[in-house]
């Protein structure tokens, strides 16, 4: 089952403004992050799904194959769907989307969340990192639970699992995972969250992936080990730079 990998690139970021142009060892971060998943050659080819000129001159000056999308879509996956149902790509069975601002994505959770779809476990595969028990009451560590085949039985902002009794503390530990936004999907799975309406659970968390699971869509989790984050502010970046320069 031969994988594209789409990594979508906006230039509108909020905390981080110009985010994919902003530089990263002397590149764009998009380059960087470009370069990281061609290394890992998880997928069979790469390309980054933008919607600005400026981010589309930056690729294909270094010859990087890039999209442009349209500029109306409200996430990145209805922009890697755009990119995935063009003709051009219909060869390609498993998607797998890679955020533009992971530069330090790990072969673990690509590859995981690739396999999971190759090998029928489910239609759409992510990942999941063991997480310390001191972000469990961080909103913006989002939390999932497995059930055991791998599959996920919730994602949320919230302290999952909920821990009622004190003694049960060192069980809890064990099952604590961060997720990994990474995703991989058949083109049927794509396509089908794409087409669905946001559900309650997603706007209530803020978390996209509730709308393919609040509507059936199994989603598998691999366990990976830890990685470093993406990139959302300006002290992420810069503490970015210094492990890039180090």
């Amino acid at each position: 089952m031969s994988v594209l990998a789409v990594i979508p690139a906006r230039l509108s970021a909020t905390r981080l403004p110009r985010k994919p142009l902003r530089l990263l060892g002397g590149e764009p971060l998009i380059v960087r992050v470009y370069q990281r998943v061609m290394a890992h050659a998880v997928a069979d080819l790469v390309v980054v799904a933008t919607d600005h000129l400026e981010v589309l001159e930056a690729c294909t000056s270094r010859g990087i194959p890039v999209v442009l999308t349209r500029d109306d879509h409200p996430s990145g996956t209805d922009r890697v769907a755009e990119v995935a149902a063009r003709p051009e790509f219909n060869r390609f069975a498993v998607i797998l989307n890679v955020q533009g601002d992971e530069p330090f994505v790990s072969r673990d959770a690509l590859a995981g969340a690739v396999a999971i779809v190759q090998s029928g476990q489910a239609p759409i595969g992510t990942a999941a990192a063991p997480m310390p028990a001191s972000a469990l009451a961080a909103p913006d560590v989002v939390k999932v639970v497995r059930a055991e085949d791998g599959r996920a039985l919730y994602f949320s902002r919230a302290q999952i699992p909920y821990l009622r009794e004190p003694a049960d503390v060192a069980i809890r530990d064990t099952l604590l995972r961060q997720h990994v936004g990474v995703y991989a999907y058949t083109r049927n799975a794509l396509q089908a969250w794409v087409a669905l309406a946001p559900h309650p659970l997603e706007l209530i968390e803020r978390l996209e992936q509730l709308r393919p699971m609040a509507h059936g869509l199994a989603i598998g989790v691999a366990d990976v080990p830890p990685a470093d984050g993406g990139i959302d502010t300006e002290d992420d970046l810069e503490r970015a730079n210094l492990r890039w320069n180090t």
